[in-house]
């Protein structure tokens, strides 16, 4: 029966006979491999009997090399690991070149890893951030499915922006060269593939809405795109949304739901990671080291993740927190980069930040945010200026989830598309949800990448995504 490292390493029967695959992480004296499957962040040390074993097969025990063992589980006679494999034979699957193999047993930037991306997986710092967020999609999946939600998939072609972004990849198969013209010199989609301009998502939101108002809660996660030329820590041209939409459900059923969620799935993985989740810890804290003291973290991995389980969050309108930031020390003293002078101000991470870190010292939701500073489909409050908007912040990165209660009024989401140029005929059938049947109804929105990146510590975005997009860059 072949094993795993993962289940090897927690049995306690010991003196039996084992099979095993995997790769090679060191190879010492001849005699002792460190072998690891990809089933857990740790090793298993293999040890051979070398006056025994063929030359030319310890020639070929590389860093890389894929090996099938079978053998001995054994009561370990080193520190670091209670159990070791006494091999009885060892088969080379796959050789690993030590000269060209990049990833070698030593530490690498992350610049380099992404410049491997194919073999950065590889790496403990890898592994264990992909094991993460494998483990958070399930988790996510698990949450929707144990509280009566249906999963939908939204398309990824469409003809709508549901942001108003404007930031869009064009899907089209006209002659990029010589594209047909209509009267006007204009490019002709009329003779596009899908007839119309189309463009790949940046939201399966507005196609969500049309289902919760029939299936009551739906949720989608998947694939959507910004074509923002921007380059920063913080932003991919490709990336996954979590989008869940319930009707009859208020902006405070809103909050609710994406409290308990964000708990919920972050409670998963420190309950079910958590040797992934040390390793992750004790690499940023070796990492603080080298750090001033004024950029290092206040709290530790678990610390934060426990700070947003264990405490409530703190709701706040949108009007209080300006205040509270207005009259700060940090605003007053001009320490933030972006002063806070009136209402209205769009707030930014440093802002959210001091909210949650320095003056509530708990996860914060902010609500009621001006209705120009918020996309259309938002409902307008009845002071006219407001609209039932919520974000959730958390400490270290700020903003991670968005949310509002849904404009159900026909007459008044006329009114704003009518106001930011948004054309009816283009989003008829969004209208139509509002003569049909219409209710109050909610949703949020969660990039899952943010997730992921305040889960396991990685500072940079393009570090928590198999293949990263980013402008300039589509390898792999």
């Amino acid at each position: 029966m072949k094993h795993t490292v993962a289940k090897l390493l927690s049995q306690s029967k010991k003196e039996t006979e084992i099979e095993i695959k995997g790769w090679v992480r060191t190879f010492r004296a001849n005699r002792f491999i460190a072998l690891n499957d990809g089933s857990t962040i740790n090793n298993i040390q293999c040890v051979i009997d070398f006056e025994n074993t063929d030359e030319s097969i310890l020639k070929r025990i590389t860093t890389g090399a894929a090996v099938h063992i079978k053998g001995i589980l054994v009561e370990s006679q080193g520190k670091g690991q209670t159990v070791e494999i006494q091999v009885a034979s060892i088969n080379i699957l796959g050789d690993s070149n030590p000269d060209d193999y990049p990833i070698q047993p030593k530490k690498h930037t992350f610049e380099f890893l992404r410049e491997n991306a194919h073999l950065r997986i590889r790496t403990n710092t890898f592994s264990a951030v992909m094991r993460l967020r494998s483990a958070l999609s399930f988790a996510i999946h698990k949450y929707f499915n144990d509280n009566g939600f249906y999963y939908m998939h939204t398309p990824i072609i469409t003809g709508s922006d549901a942001e108003g972004a404007g930031e869009m990849f064009r899907v089209s198969l006209l002659d990029a060269k010589n594209p047909p013209l209509n009267d006007n010199g204009e490019v002709d989609y009329t003779q596009d593939f899908f007839g119309k301009e189309t463009n790949l998502t940046v939201s399966g939101q507005l196609e969500a809405e049309t289902y919760a108002m029939s299936l009551g809660k739906v949720y989608t996660f998947g694939p959507t795109f910004r074509a923002e030329n921007s380059n920063t820590s913080r932003h991919l041209s490709e990336f996954w949304m979590i989008e869940p939409e319930v009707a009859f459900m208020d902006l405070a059923g809103n909050m609710d739901l994406a409290e308990d969620f964000m708990k919920y799935v972050l409670n998963y993985v420190l309950e079910n990671n958590k040797e992934d989740l040390a390793f992750l810890e004790q690499r940023l804290i070796q990492e603080d080291k080298t750090k001033p003291q004024t950029e290092r973290n206040e709290m530790t991995l678990t610390e934060k993740l426990r700070f947003v389980v264990d405490n409530n969050f703190k709701r706040v309108s949108y009007t209080e927190a300006i205040d509270i930031l207005r009259n700060c020390k940090p605003n007053k003293k001009k320490k933030f980069k972006y002063i806070i002078e009136e209402w209205g101000a769009d707030l930014q991470s440093e802002h959210e930040r001091f909210l949650v870190e320095k003056h509530f010292k708990c996860p914060v939701i902010l609500f009621d945010y001006p209705a120009n500073i918020k996309a259309f489909y938002m409902r307008l409050n009845e002071d006219g200026k407001t609209v039932r908007a919520m974000d959730i912040l958390f400490p270290a990165i700020g903003e991670i989830v968005g949310g509002a209660q849904r404009e159900e009024r026909l007459d008044v989401l006329k009114g704003k598309m009518a106001a930011l140029d948004i054309s009816e005929e283009e989003l008829w059938w969004y209208l139509d949800l509002r003569k049909y049947g219409t209710a109050v109804h909610s949703g949020f929105g969660l990039g899952f990448e943010r997730l992921v990146m305040f889960v396991t510590g990685m500072s940079n975005i393009r570090d928590v995504i198999p293949y990263p997009r980013t402008p300039q860059n589509a390898e792999f």
